[in-house]
């Protein structure tokens, strides 16, 4: 079968000429031939190369071409170079094969042959390659029946699958990454395969496993990739805080729902509106204290009492743990935690602007993100419990914006900082100016002063004599 066709980008020409200068017999592999049979091919900006000879020497000749634009790097260790043009990288690599120890998944290379250097990829859909020389131009290599297995949609390893993923662990988590990203399923003995060698995670660094998941996060129904990392055991492996999430208890005909599936629902549901990752992770770490806040109480039930406000406090270590940046993206993830209930118990009861001005002066910028995850957090069954709750939260939206264009609230400053507090009395640094800041924060939040520096003024007057804070004389 030829594919000469379907090779209609410069790049494919470029690299045939200097292939065929070089006498090396070369392909292009993996991810781009897979997907473009799958007709996705044009999403992927990484295309692969390998060459019968050397792949630095062979990219040093394309980058040469291609000209300034084209940025060359070199591994020398790995006997690989990348070269990055026009927005797409293009890895080339001489066929090797490759050998492992036990404790390491960086392996012991030597020279080989195409068929060496196929043997050692991860999955049978990634073991296609499409030869570049003039004379073979598109000729198209499959030697574990791939395209068969693209079309069955399935995932399996060219190889005993448990020798596939001792020798390189990353790859029973890059499986489930494309199960999740195609829509594939996994061959029953690799994922046998899978929860036996689950364990040899522990030999891979956390930033590549965090990488596999987080694309797994970013698919369109990333439930179901994290369904199979919880049956085959890797999600145990470095997750453990969304395990403990699974399971259901009953005590006198109580039960309360099994809070892992309910948080896949909300993953799934706010993958629905948005591509955000810090946005999906608030949702997959919204309700991660309720293991720990879970209590029985007679008469009422299951609760989980300021489950919100200690999830939040649990975000630092699990990003830490999973090499997440400790940024404001830590910080975005926290803070939607620890509101993400405020919204739904405003409606359920009657909204008031005070609720309203204190939940805007939290939320801040974070607001519509915060409504994005109450709107997900809706899992009922009962059609009409959704109508209803989605039903409440327009009226706290409607509410959002009326009290937001009267008030100015969203990010507001109070109009009186400390060093105007210290000059209107005279003070220096202290808790009084402290208690003041407070007063005029909350009174403007109840409603008793208007959100302007004049009335703030006259309430912080009269709330100064409250406090028996006098105007100290100059000495």
């Amino acid at each position: 079968m030829n594919y000469k066709k379907s090779l209609k980008k410069p790049i494919f020409q470029t690299i045939s000429k200097i292939a065929d200068e070089l006498n090396y017999p070369t392909y292009v592999v993996g991810g781009w031939v897979r997907d473009l049979l799958l007709k996705r091919e044009k999403e992927i900006t990484d295309i692969d190369f390998v060459c019968i000879g050397s792949g630095v020497k062979l990219a040093e000749k394309v980058s040469e071409i291609l000209g300034k634009k084209a940025i060359l790097k070199v591994f020398k260790k790995f006997g690989t170079a990348l070269i990055t043009f026009n927005e797409e990288n293009y890895e080339f690599i001489g066929a090797r094969k490759e050998s492992y120890r036990r404790d390491s998944r960086k392996p012991i290379i030597e020279n080989g042959t195409l068929e060496d250097d196929q043997n050692r990829r991860d999955f049978t859909i990634n073991a296609m390659a499409l030869q570049l020389n003039k004379e073979h131009y598109g000729k198209f290599l499959d030697p574990f029946n791939g395209r068969e297995d693209l079309e069955n949609k399935i995932i399996i390893t060219p190889l005993n699958p448990h020798k596939t993923f001792s020798d390189d662990p990353l790859r029973m988590m890059r499986a489930i990454r494309f199960a999740t990203q195609l829509n594939f399923s996994i061959d029953p003995d690799t994922i046998e395969a899978i929860k036996m060698n689950a364990h040899r995670l522990e030999i891979i660094s956390q930033e590549r496993i965090t990488q596999e998941l987080n694309k797994i996060i970013l698919t369109i129904t990333p439930s179901i990739g994290f369904k199979l990392l919880y049956d085959t055991n890797l999600l145990k492996q470095f997750f453990n805080e969304m395990c403990n999430l699974q399971g259901v208890e009953k005590i006198n005909n109580h039960l309360h729902k099994d809070n892992f599936y309910h948080t896949l629902e909300v993953l799934d549901n706010i993958s629905i509106n948005t591509n955000d990752l810090w946005l999906r992770w608030a949702a997959i770490l919204h309700d991660i204290a309720k293991p720990q806040t879970k209590r029985y109480e007679e008469g009422i039930g299951w609760t989980f009492h300021a489950h919100e406000f200690i999830g939040s406090k649990m975000v630092k270590g699990i990003f830490k743990r999973l090499r997440l940046p400790l940024n404001q993206k830590m910080e975005f993830v926290k803070k939607l935690v620890a509101l993400h209930l405020r919204p739904i118990v405003l409606a359920q009861d009657i909204v008031t602007d005070s609720a309203i001005r204190r939940l805007l002066f939290d939320a801040g910028d974070d607001i519509d993100n915060l409504m994005t995850l109450c709107d997900a957090d809706i899992t009922s069954k009962n059609p009409n419990k959704v109508k209803k709750y989605l039903s409440n939260f327009q009226l706290v939206r409607d509410k959002l914006k009326e009290v937001e264009e009267k008030d100015r609230i969203r990010n507001f400053q109070p109009p009186i900082n400390g060093t105007e507090i210290m000059e209107i009395f005279n003070i220096t640094s202290g808790k009084e100016i402290g208690l003041l800041k407070i007063a005029i924060k909350n009174a403007i939040l109840d409603g008793i002063v208007k959100n302007n520096k004049e009335d703030a003024l006259v309430f912080l007057i009269k709330k100064a004599v409250d406090l028996k804070i006098e105007k100290r004389n100059e000495i």
